[in-house]
């Protein structure tokens, strides 16, 4: 007998029914990870804006470090 042939005969023996079926808990818990991580993705979307006043105080008080650096290059 091959290899091929003790494996066949091994799958119709076990009688498990569709095997595809139990692989869609795989497809499910992929969705649900990825998904989650969309999620947190999508939760950094804008937070440099959110605070206005602070990133405009800081730009006001380091205006010269910034007007400095620009000459050497």
């Amino acid at each position: 007998m091959t290899l091929a042939t003790i494996v066949v005969l091994a799958a119709e023996e076990s009688g498990h029914g569709n095997v595809a079926l139990e692989t869609v808990v795989f497809g499910i818990v992929a969705l649900v990870v990825f998904g989650s991580l969309a999620l947190v993705t999508l939760s950094y979307r804008n937070v440099a804006n959110r605070h206005a006043r602070k990133a405009d105080a800081y730009a006001a008080k380091h205006a010269n470090d910034v007007q400095q650096a620009g000459h050497g290059h």
